[in-house]
């Protein structure tokens, strides 16, 4: 891969969220395959790493609670997160992943990487492919930094 001047760089920069925008239409791409839209996704994602309540998951989704509620809806009818009360607190009720949602959001994650893997396979360079995943892997870490911060700020 070359080295790109400071003026390269610059113009990358300004355009990255259109490129963050193609990528996330490529998401949804490789998600019609298992009929799930990208909201769907990522919820089963959130509820993959621990069971959540709703106002949680609207946190972290960046949403209002009633978009999450009309998602899960939509997600326990079809099975794949089921509702359970917490016992400690009977007006709480926790989400999580059936084992039907585990396997469909499994199979979500391969279809989304063969899309991802079919796009960089484009590349001439398959370093330069590599460090596209890296790039995505270097976001994962930066946006799990910015959550654990922004709680921290509470």
């Amino acid at each position: 891969m070359s080295s790109k001047t400071a003026g390269e760089r610059d113009r990358e920069r300004k355009t990255i969220g259109r490129t963050a925008a193609w990528l996330a239409k490529q998401v949804e791409i490789g998600l019609g395959s298992v009929d799930l839209s990208l909201p769907q996704y990522r919820v089963l994602g959130l509820l993959d790493e621990s069971s959540a309540f709703s106002s949680a998951l609207a946190e972290r989704l960046a949403v209002r609670p009633p978009s999450v509620t009309a998602i899960v809806d939509g997600l326990v009818a079809r099975g794949l997160v089921e509702r359970r009360p917490v016992e400690s607190d009977r007006r709480r009720v926790d989400l999580a992943l059936t084992e039907t949602g585990r396997t469909v959001l499994n199979s979500a994650d391969a279809a989304v990487a063969a899309r991802l893997c079919d796009i960089a396979g484009c590349l001439a360079d398959p370093a330069e492919a590599e460090c596209a995943f890296d790039g995505l892997a270097a976001w994962r870490h930066a946006f799990i930094a910015y959550r654990s911060a922004r709680r921290s700020v509470r």
